[in-house]
């Protein structure tokens, strides 16, 4: 039978419409990548090895973890906002995605138009650390002692742009202070010169800082979550002193703009499935953090929240990364 040539483009299109329901139908139907953009070991890496087994059971095909490091994020960022929008390969963010959307000019993406909530998965607060032998004992004593003597007092960071650099210089801002940056190059760099005596103080994250505040070699001043840590019930909060003070990391997926609908929920309701299992939530908690399911909207308006907050530190520090 010879068809009207006017009608071929419209069969054309329904037929393309068929099979893309036919795809989200069957989601998943091959490996699911998640990227972590920062090299193996650190939180966001290690955090997405115990859910991705967990998440295999669920889909029933596997999920690879897939490290692609770079430019404080930034790398892997990019390889996911221009990856095919079918749920096969998503993005493991993190607090360093939020900070450095705020203070790097010219992104090769935009954090939020080219992206898609899944949902978050784990929160953790901020510690302001100082060696176990500082004279400074609470965080009153630190800006006390810190207005006393201004740009004298300093404080480490894992780089420029870094959440740890913007927490203390929300702190600087709130606090009227004046503690001075010394940036590394990443790593355990930075607590490592805490211990040795060469700073002062450090705004680290409660999952790096626990093994050593229970060590005694360091101790903590405050959490920067507005309660108190589970993990650290003895020790205040920063707002405690310092009304409205608060830093709260977290972690979470997301996927490229334009992912099916029925795929977005349903990576989020397995992800939830096994945020909820214990070994996962002990894990989690092990790792001084609290697990925090989300719905994708939620998860996105976390993100645009965080990229605010940051914005406005780094508008009145006139912090710059080109």
């Amino acid at each position: 039978m010879n068809l009207p040539l006017s009608l071929v483009p419209g069969m054309l299109f329904a037929a393309s419409l068929v099979c893309a329901a036919d795809s989200v139908q069957d989601f998943p139907s091959k490996p699911v990548r998640i990227v972590s953009p920062f090299a193996a070991g650190g939180n966001t890496d290690t955090l997405s090895r115990y859910l991705a087994p967990k998440l295999f059971e669920r889909l029933g095909q596997p999920v690879i973890v897939e490290n692609r490091p770079g430019a404080g994020g930034m790398t892997g960022n990019n390889y996911v906002a221009k990856s095919a929008p079918d749920g096969y390969t998503l993005l493991f963010i993190s607090g360093a995605y939020t900070a450095h959307s705020a203070t790097v000019k010219n992104l090769p993406y935009d954090p939020l138009r080219d992206f898609d909530g899944v949902s978050t998965v784990i929160t953790y607060p901020f510690v302001i650390i100082v060696k176990a032998d500082s004279p400074v004992r609470t965080v009153a004593d630190l800006i006390t002692t810190a207005k006393k003597n201004p740009g004298k007092m300093n404080y480490g960071s894992v780089g420029v742009g870094s959440v740890f650099h913007l927490a203390a210089e929300l702190f600087n801002v709130m606090a009227g202070t004046d503690l001075t940056h010394v940036p590394y190059k990443g790593g355990a760099e930075p607590l490592t010169e805490l211990i040795g005596g060469r700073l002062d103080v450090i705004f680290n994250t409660l999952t790096g800082s626990i093994p050593h505040i229970k060590s005694g070699r360091v101790r903590a001043l405050a959490v920067a979550s507005l309660e108190r840590s589970a993990q650290l019930p003895d020790v205040p909060t920063v707002a405690q002193t310092l009304p409205g003070y608060e830093v709260t990391s977290f972690a979470g997926v997301v996927a490229p703009h334009g992912t099916p609908r029925p795929v977005i929920e349903r990576l989020n309701r397995e992800l939830r499935a096994v945020l909820d299992l214990p070994d996962i939530r002990r894990q989690f908690t092990e790792l001084g953090g609290d697990v925090k399911a989300s719905t994708p909207e939620a998860m996105m308006q976390h993100v645009t929240d965080e990229i605010a907050k940051w914005k406005r530190v780094v508008e009145a520090r006139k912090i710059e990364i080109q």
